[in-house]
């Protein structure tokens, strides 16, 4: 069995006290359908990533705007209201799904139209970069220690707090030449490449996420709550990819 640290993962829906406090069936004893298994967390994972699909096809469109308004708003607060309200994961997490298709589906059609071919291979790889990394952790090649896990969690957060800070001074008519995806230089493409690299490390902590609720026993819905949080790393890395592709498309 692999050890389990306490601290959690980089991504802000898996903490170190999701475990804490769950609430579980009131009638009768814990049987074994009523535990959280991995093979149920992928079943889960994968119905998601359908709806996620079917939605973002449907929002693949010209003047998709009010779909991106629409699947970034709503997703965020399904997202908020699963985090705080994890029993509900069974409904939330299939909405969450199709909104951030939505979402996705929107902003791929208009990096689509700028650069050819940039979707498809944005989801080539990220599917590649899941299964190569699922098959590492899997392996042992990678050993998620505390240390792994404080580094991930750092550079996840710093990321998360340049992003803000370029969110606000947009407000201000400040912006960041790191964000633009026709920023086509080295060190702005050198940056793409490690906000890449640190949202794909966040899976191997979400695999060991789901891993350590499996054998912790932990109540069924966490299934949903377990793929909820790998859907959010994919989103986030996705979306990266998108970025860094754009960049290098734009050296051309």
């Amino acid at each position: 069995m692999r050890r389990h640290s306490t601290f959690r993962s980089g991504n802000p829906t898996l903490t170190s006290k999701v475990f804490e406090n769950l609430e579980r069936p009131k009638n009768g004893p814990v049987l074994r359908d009523d535990v959280m298994t991995i093979q149920g967390t992928v079943d889960k994972t994968g119905i998601s990533l359908a709806l996620l699909i079917f939605a973002g096809y449907f929002a693949y469109v010209p003047d998709g705007f009010s779909f991106m308004i629409v699947g970034g708003l709503g997703g965020f607060i399904v997202a908020i209201v699963t985090i705080l309200k994890k029993t509900w994961a069974p409904i939330t997490v299939p909405l969450y799904a199709m909104l951030e298709g939505l979402l996705l589906g929107s902003v791929s059609y208009m990096y689509g139209q700028i650069f050819e071919g940039i979707v498809l291979n944005a989801i080539i790889l990220t599917v590649s970069i899941l299964i190569s990394l699922l098959f590492v952790y899997k392996s042992g090649l990678i050993q998620v220690t505390e240390n792994f896990k404080l580094g991930i969690a750092a550079a996840t957060g710093g990321i998360f707090l340049v992003y803000l800070f370029g969110f606000i001074g947009s407000f201000f008519g400040m912006s960041l030449s790191f964000l633009d995806p026709t920023n086509g230089s080295l060190i702005s493409i050198g940056g793409s490449l490690f906000v890449v690299i640190i949202a794909s490390l966040n899976l191997v902590l979400d695999f060991d996420f789901i891993e350590e609720g499996a054998e912790k026993g932990a109540p069924k819905y966490m299934e949903w709550y377990g793929a909820f949080g790998l859907l959010v790393t994919l989103v986030w890395l996705y979306l990266e990819i998108l970025r860094l592709l754009a960049k290098l498309n734009s050296r051309k």
